[in-house]
């Protein structure tokens, strides 16, 4: 733990063989500091260079916005419009969406999780209708998509086809959602972030530009949705 006047934050020690020197990374997720170390650095060395950089983590720290938990009378943003969550013990069903709200069965207790499930599945599905056309624009197909909660990117691609999201960009404007997967399908054509790459993604994108922006300026607070 990482003590400051007031909190403590954990520091997570990753080692990473190809890190040419220590690296810290606010895990925006968990509220935690990733500390990567390179081949044959020590915890403890891990450890001071954090101490030495205290002001930095505590200026990154003071960026977090408060979580929303999912419980009842929160608001969340789906696709960037904001609902807020009702929760109604004695209805039938288990989570269902109208008029900007978000109904919740069922005991008090299941809630977040029942959210929380119900969220990724509209992620999946979203996400899915967007990435098979836009594949089909550009000529390629898709292998395989898989819905993660993923906490250094957005999205990725392999060579063979297959991407993969976070299902957190459900609460993203819905034209950042979409820049997300043309970024990702653009590498099915181009693996690489050269001159190609962007004209493409752009192409199959015209909201590149201010989607970009937007993650820069908003994407960490895509994190708060669902934490206590």
């Amino acid at each position: 733990m990482l003590s400051f006047e007031s909190r403590k934050v954990p520091l997570v020690f990753k080692q990473n063989k190809r890190a040419q020197r220590i690296i810290l990374r606010l895990d925006h997720g968990n509220s935690s500091i990733i500390v990567v170390l390179p081949k044959r650095t020590s915890r403890d060395e891990g450890k001071r260079f954090a101490l030495s950089n205290k002001d930095w983590i505590e200026q990154r720290l003071d960026q977090l916005h408060e979580p929303v938990p999912f419980l009842h009378n929160n608001v969340i943003p789906i696709l960037g419009t904001p609902h807020r969550i009702r929760h109604k013990p004695n209805a039938r069903g288990v989570v269902w969406c109208e008029s900007e709200e978000i109904h919740v069965a069922g005991h008090e207790e299941h809630v977040p999780r029942r959210i929380q499930d119900w969220l990724k599945l509209e992620a999946k599905r979203e996400i899915e209708t967007r990435a098979f056309q836009k594949a089909e624009s550009v000529g390629k197909k898709i292998k395989k998509i898989t819905i993660r909660d993923t906490k250094s990117r957005w999205g990725s691609c392999t060579s063979e086809g297959e991407l993969a999201f976070s299902w957190r960009l459900i609460f993203a404007p819905r034209h950042v959602m979409d820049y997300v997967i043309a970024h990702e399908v653009a590498h099915l054509r181009e693996m690489n972030h050269g001159p190609k790459f962007w004209k493409l993604c752009g192409e199959i994108c015209r909201s590149m530009d201010s989607a970009r922006l937007w993650l820069e300026n908003h994407g960490t607070d895509l994190y708060r949705y669902g934490r206590f």
